[in-house]
């Protein structure tokens, strides 16, 4: 794990002529990978024995109708592992929004703990801007309302800057951009997540897999995640 230290003014109001401090603060930086059945059957222990992984999102669904042949394999080895797990849906700009949500949620049993819901929103399908914006508005908003968090929105810096840039700005945001300079987005919009490889080199994954980094902390990352609510009887908080 790659540790960065951020270094902060502090101003201490103790008077005098006192200078600023200067304290060193760790940003931690999480790694992980994000798989399909592209890469197919994945050894998650040999994976974990090898290297650090703080996270990994998977391939679920794509369109109305299509399951990832893997996924249930890798949703299940995450889980039996512990390690942290995201799934995402694969967004057709010509498919009916609503019947994507149903079916990502029909595929995905979210356990709690596990990273909110990923909607990969990276391509056209040569339909007008205005429909798959708006479908991709009605999968977001249905998936927010059956598991009460907000999904985080994947898409490469191109893409975004083209289409999505002032929309959905409160939704978590993952960016693709391969190069060795973070994402800086036109608007000046932050992101949480940075897929910054797709031709990673992985001790268990037997193809070239995407790297990613969310810069912060486990407890950061933990904000990102979905917990059930929790429902308190009358007879629990009667006097």
């Amino acid at each position: 794990m790659r540790l960065f230290c951020v270094l902060m003014m502090l101003t201490i109001p103790l008077g005098g002529n006192r200078q600023p401090a200067v304290v060193e603060m760790p940003l931690l930086e999480l790694h992980g990978v994000d798989v399909s059945h592209y890469q197919k059957a994945i050894d998650w222990e040999h994976v974990l024995d090898q290297q650090d992984l703080h996270f990994a999102f998977v391939k679920a669904t794509e369109g109305s109708n299509f399951t990832d042949t893997l996924f249930c394999h890798n949703w299940a080895e995450l889980h039996r592992l512990g390690i942290r797990r995201g799934a995402y849906h694969f967004f057709r700009a010509y498919g009916c929004g609503e019947d994507q949500a149903r079916h990502f949620l029909q595929t995905v049993e979210i356990k709690p703990g596990d990273m909110a819901p990923v909607l990969d929103i990276e391509v056209t399908d040569g339909m007008p801007p205005e429909i798959m914006l708006e479908e991709a508005r009605i999968w977001l908003q249905r998936v927010e309302q059956h598991l009460k968090i907000k999904p985080i929105i994947y898409t490469n810096q191109h893409f975004y800057e083209k289409y999505l840039a002032g929309r959905f700005d409160n939704y978590p945001l993952w960016v693709a951009r391969y190069s060795d300079e973070r994402p800086d987005l036109n608007n000046g919009r932050a992101w949480d997540f940075w897929q910054y490889s797709n031709k990673g080199c992985v001790h268990g994954i037997s193809k070239m897999v995407d790297l990613n980094i969310f810069a912060g902390t486990p407890a950061m990352l933990d904000r990102l995640c979905w917990y059930p609510e929790i429902v308190i009887s009358r007879a629990e908080v009667a006097p």
